[in-house]
């Protein structure tokens, strides 16, 4: 299992720049032995929400992808095919209904898309807000993902995939959960610096990891959590991107806020010793008691 860290991507790098690097660490993820390898969320661009648009909407619209492989894309789905190993891939989706979401693929050793997952649980805000050092307005540029959370049989065991905030909700792990995922995929971009409550910017890597951890355990799952990090644009993120076992404990984690490669052998049966023991949910799961978190959002 190969978790394929990047560092800052600038806003006038090309999507061939970037692809050159996906691809490097593809090769060396392959040659490592890797039969995945996993990027993080928006992984062809800059993190273009930190910016208002819609006065330039020709350069909104160049970060997205109508259509998967494209023109600049094509050659990793090749690279894959000819060194035999699979990828998730985060990236900004403009379909031919011009509709956009944050959207992640997951891919096999032969090239060919096992799924597609749109993102649910989308955070920031709408509308322009000039007060903050930067905006963060994946709510305006993006609809929230329609489709929930499945899961994909590929790569010898039952595969899941979220992105980013995703991660900081456990409706999204015991979904997939209650679905035998046996890993999750999350690609994420988090700033260090939170706008609507500073006092939370010194536990951005706590909250990271605690609720990974906490996901994988709970759901005896493994959990692939893979960082765009480091200084990008002048807005410093969180980099620490980590391999997770369905224990909870973290088997791999990034030493940098640049391009690197965690590499873990990832036991699937590992799952079994919380699925079929702890949390046999067959067993000792009571649904019936919590009809109440699919009823109202709040109890408000």
């Amino acid at each position: 299992m190969g978790a394929a860290q990047l560092g800052p991507i600038a806003k006038d790098n090309t999507r061939n720049e970037v692809v050159d690097r996906l691809v490097t660490l593809m090769k060396e993820a392959s040659d490592q032995g890797c039969e995945l390898v996993v990027f993080p969320e928006l992984a062809l661009t800059t993190f273009f929400p930190r910016w208002y648009l819609d006065d330039v909407p020709e350069e909104l619209n160049s970060y997205y992808e109508t259509e998967m492989p494209g023109p600049e894309t094509q050659r990793l789905f090749d690279q894959a095919k000819l060194l035999s190993i699979g990828f998730y891939l985060g990236y900004a989706e403009l379909t031919s209904e011009g509709r956009r979401f944050n959207t992640s693929i997951l891919v096999d050793e032969n090239g060919s898309l096992v799924g597609k997952y749109r993102k649910v649980h989308l955070p920031g805000h709408e509308e322009h807000e000039p007060e903050r050092p930067f905006q963060h307005l994946e709510r305006r540029y993006f609809e929230e993902g329609p489709d929930g959370f499945s899961v994909w049989e590929a790569f010898g065991g039952v595969m899941g995939m979220a992105l980013c905030n995703d991660r900081r909700w456990p409706e999204t792990y015991r979904v997939m959960g209650l679905q035998n995922v046996e890993m999750i995929l999350i690609g994420y971009n988090t700033p260090l610096h939170y706008a609507p409550d500073p006092s939370q910017n010194p536990l951005q890597s706590f909250h990271n990891h605690l609720v990974m951890q906490a996901g994988a355990y709970q759901n005896g799952t493994w959990v692939i959590g893979v960082a765009k990090g480091g200084v990008e644009e002048g807005v410093d993120s969180l980099a620490e991107s980590v391999i997770i076992a369905p224990s909870g404990q973290i088997v791999a984690q990034a030493k940098t806020s640049g391009d690197e490669l965690l590499v873990a052998d990832c036991d699937l049966d590992w799952c079994k010793h919380y699925k079929d023991t702890l949390f046999d949910f067959d067993r000792y799961r009571r649904p019936e008691m919590y009809e109440f978190i699919t009823r109202q959002k709040t109890d408000q």
